[in-house]
């Protein structure tokens, strides 16, 4: 098996196990972090969060998430998550979905045509620069939907840990 089509298996398998296991919630609940975990950062449910200092420092994950969202959501999502004329404010999304619905939406994409919508978001489960950092991508949105992250690039932000580095590098290669 190719090491991509492995990576998807192995992406798509997890994403659904975790829907299995965690709990669902209105929105994204409570994003104080109750855990750290070599700089990324967790809620007390165990959804992954934003940390952000008393000297406006974020985390590596939600600048990293930032990063990634520019890449790729922006075009349609508009700058910031503030929506478009195209697609909705992800930050007013994440106010009404779990971590859960919104990595299947992601993975999966979504359809919902009718006489009162027409949403329509393409499915990104094999495409490694927004499954790699899905978590980041999460942890970015939910910074800004908080309230938390104002508009732009953040100023200042944590160092990239090892064990940041090392996923990225089992996910997407050495050489990326």
């Amino acid at each position: 098996m190719k090491r991509r089509d492995l990576m998807t298996s192995i992406l798509v398998a997890a994403t659904l196990a975790f829907g299995i296991c965690h709990a669902l919630a209105d929105g994204s609940g409570d994003p104080t972090a109750a855990k750290d975990e070599d700089g990324k950062y967790y809620d007390k449910s165990g959804t992954p969060t934003f940390h952000i200092a008393k000297d406006g420092t974020v985390d590596w994950y939600t600048f990293s998430g930032f990063r990634r969202y520019n890449a790729s959501c922006i075009v349609c999502h508009g700058p910031d998550g503030g929506g478009s004329t195209y697609a909705p404010a992800l930050i007013d999304s994440l106010k009404a979905i779990s971590y859960t619905d919104f990595m299947n939406v992601v993975v999966n994409g979504k359809q919902e045509v009718n006489t009162a919508a027409d949403k329509v978001m393409p499915a990104f489960g094999t495409n490694p620069n927004v499954m790699c950092y899905l978590d980041d991508i999460f942890v970015y949105l939910r910074a800004r939907s908080d309230g938390a992250l104002g508009r732009g690039r953040p100023q200042k932000h944590a160092d990239k840990s090892k064990s940041a580095e090392e996923a990225e590098n089992s996910c997407m290669g050495p050489e990326h």
